[in-house]
């Protein structure tokens, strides 16, 4: 198990920095939106918080995978409950979405803010069931599942931010 993981130390240690760091941005685009007046709290929930949620499961994914396990079955125990838990969140986002009146989501938006994420979290549960039978190719399963949630989250810290400073931020009068 120890070499299989020793192999992955810098691929986490870079993901995970950035999952960290990236979270940082996210709070700037949240001020942003709160100086603009340009967030309430439903679209905070829907489209703000899981982006925050996505970068720290991208921490967390890392720090499971560089703690110093023993055999498979404690990471697998660890993943599989971040990835049942990113499951039932994005559907939680998803009714969020639906629900919140600020802004009319285009296929971008629902692909980006719910269905990936549905399916990094879904490809992270099944990775932790099948980690410890087959740990080699699900070990890139899980790295593709981090990568994924990264990704989203810049994309949708991005769409934010553009939003705010194309569609809400008060326009100057020359």
């Amino acid at each position: 198990m120890e070499p299989l993981l020793t192999h992955w130390e810098s691929f986490y240690v870079i993901v995970g920095s950035s999952g960290a760091a990236l979270t940082g941005l996210q709070f700037v685009v949240i001020a942003l939106g709160a100086e603009a007046r340009a967030l309430r709290a439903a679209e905070l929930g829907a489209f703000g918080t899981p982006t925050v949620v996505h970068f720290c499961a991208v921490l967390l994914l890392s720090a499971i995978l560089s703690a110093p396990w023993h055999s498979f079955s404690g990471p697998a125990l660890a993943l599989g409950a971040a990835g049942a838990a990113g499951v039932v969140y994005t559907l939680v986002v998803l009714r969020r979405a639906r629900r919140q009146t600020g802004y009319k989501l285009v296929l971008e938006d629902w692909v980006w803010h719910c269905t990936i994420p549905l399916i990094a979290y879904g490809a992270l549960l099944l990775a932790a069931i099948a980690l410890p039978r087959h740990p080699e190719p699900w070990l890139f399963v899980i790295g593709a599942t981090a990568i994924l949630l990264l990704f989203t989250g810049i994309h949708n810290a991005w769409d934010a931010v553009t939003f705010i400073a194309v569609e809400r931020y008060p326009k100057q009068e020359p």
